[in-house]
């Protein structure tokens, strides 16, 4: 990348904590200060949404003796904290707190009750399960998934699809990863080819479009030996041709995180044609319990 080019950093989507999440590391103070000395012009803070059901539990939050309770309860004493350090580091950093949604079985109340209880600034659209099974959990989870749907290509119909309903019945502010389901298939790029897949996605980007949604430009896809973020070539040929917002999104589960594989992003963004300028989310737009 030129080195005339320059972007503000920023993440629409991460913030994620060892305080509030077991798959993350460091606390949630730690993490905001990491933001703040990386020189972060703002951030959201969208730690995951608590799960409805024992059945639904994260592998590590079993392991940890968790409930649907004692999460809630956390989840709770989240956004008390990350309300603090918003206002802690009001003249630093501009923080959006909210979270980050779940589509299993179910989540539609789930979600809306969150909305309603925490008022969040902002939510992040995200879908990790498919068939109920969290299939970004590990190669094994998204095998089980895959099985549940009898192909990989019904897999990721079922994915999009969920999107969509996830879309149009809470319109987040941001889509978080858009083609996350592409994480353990290394022939991920065959599947755009697949019409009934590629119709899917573009459908779903249109829906975005219209709403005036923004697309989470997400780093994490290059920790996972990714070659591009999540954004595929095809969807952010198709997003920068339609003028759909997009914003960096570095998904941090800890301090280490803060910041990587911004640069990269950028470079595959201004590759397809793109410019770095990032659209933050309107504190309570698009906040509908």
């Amino acid at each position: 990348m030129s080195n005339s080019i320059s972007f503000d950093k920023v993440s629409v989507h991460g913030g994620h904590s060892g305080s509030f999440c077991d798959h993350a590391v460091d606390t949630l103070p730690q993490v905001v200060k990491a933001y703040v000395d990386a020189g972060y012009k703002w951030v959201c803070l969208t730690e995951h949404m608590p799960p409805a059901s024992q059945a639904l539990l994260m592998p590590e939050e079993l392991e940890n003796g968790h409930t649907p309770g004692s999460l809630m309860d956390r989840f709770a004493q989240y956004f008390e904290q990350a309300r603090q350090l918003q206002q802690e580091y009001a003249n630093d950093i501009e923080i959006l707190v909210g979270f980050e949604t779940e589509a299993y079985t179910g989540y539609q109340p789930e979600v809306a009750s969150l909305i309603e209880r925490f008022q969040p600034d902002m939510i992040v659209g995200s879908v990790h399960h498919v068939q109920d099974v969290l299939f970004d959990a590990d190669e094994s989870y998204y095998n089980r998934a895959r099985q549940l749907c009898g192909s990989l290509e019904d897999m990721y119909c079922e994915y999009f699809d969920r999107q969509l309903e996830l879309i149009n019945r809470f319109e987040p502010a941001v889509v978080g990863h858009f083609d996350l389901i592409r994480i353990y298939d290394p022939d991920y790029k065959s599947k755009w080819e697949v019409a009934s897949i590629r119709e899917r996605a573009l459908r779903n980007l249109a829906r975005i479009k219209e709403l005036g949604l923004i697309l989470d430009l997400n780093t994490r896809a290059f920790k996972k030996g990714a070659a591009e973020p999540y954004v595929s070539a095809p969807w952010l040929d198709y997003a920068i041709a339609h003028d759909i917002p997009m914003a960096l999104g570095d998904d941090s589960h800890g301090v280490a995180n803060v910041g990587t594989f911004l640069t990269e992003s950028v470079e595959v963004l201004i590759a397809a044609g793109g410019q770095p300028t990032w659209t933050k989310p309107h504190v309570g737009r698009h906040v509908c319990s």
